[in-house]
C-alpha cells in the first residue's frame, strides 16, 4: 500500500468521537491537522475543552485507525491554541447531532458577552415550547433541555 498524506487524512478523519458515536472527530471539528514527519504521521488535535475525558480515547483510536491502515509510526499532538469552538462543526455533523436527538449549537459563539437564548428547538418535534433543565448535561459541553410539546428530553450542544 502507498503510504499517502490524503489517505491518512481519509482514516484519521473517519474516527469517531467516543461521546457522539454518530460524529467523526471531522464533523466535530476536533481533527486540525494531518502530516508527515519523515515516516511518522503526526495528527494535530483540540479537544472541545481543556478538560475533555475523552482525549485519550481519541487519541489510542486514531493511532489504531493509522496503525490497521498500514501506517507504521503515528503521533497525536494536541493543542488547546486556538480554543476550539462550535463554529468548527461541519454542517453534516450538525444534521447528524439533530438526527441522533442532540440540538446542535446554532448561530456563532459570542465573542463577548453571553447571548440569552430564550429556547432551543427540539431535535425531534421542532418545537420552540421548550426549556433548560440544567445547564450541564450528559458531558460538560452539552446542556440537558426537556420540550413541553412532546414531553422528550434531550441534549443541546453548547455554543463555545
Amino acid at each position: 500500500m502507498t503510504a499517502t498524506l490524503e489517505h491518512a487524512r481519509e482514516v484519521v478523519a473517519a474516527v469517531v468521537d467516543p461521546e457522539v458515536p454518530v460524529l467523526t472527530i471531522d464533523d466535530l471539528g476536533v481533527l486540525r491537522d494531518v502530516r508527515f514527519d519523515g515516516d511518522t504521521v503526526t495528527v494535530t488535535i483540540t479537544p472541545t475543552y481543556s478538560g475533555c475525558p475523552a482525549v485519550d480515547a481519541i487519541r489510542d483510536d486514531i493511532v489504531l485507525a493509522l496503525t490497521s491502515a498500514g501506517f507504521d509510526r503515528a503521533v497525536v499532538r494536541t493543542t488547546l491554541t486556538p480554543a476550539w469552538t462550535t463554529d468548527w462543526m461541519s454542517d453534516a455533523g450538525r444534521r447528524k447531532l439533530t438526527e441522533y436527538g442532540i440540538a446542535p449549537p446554532s448561530g456563532r459563539a459570542p465573542a463577548g458577552p453571553i447571548r440569552l437564548r430564550l429556547s432551543v428547538a427540539c431535535p425531534r418535534c421542532g418545537s420552540l415550547d421548550t426549556r433548560e433543565v440544567s445547564r450541564f448535561g450528559s458531558t460538560s459541553c452539552k446542556a440537558l433541555w426537556e420540550c413541553r410539546a412532546c414531553l422528550e428530553p434531550f441534549d443541546h450542544f453548547k455554543a463555545l
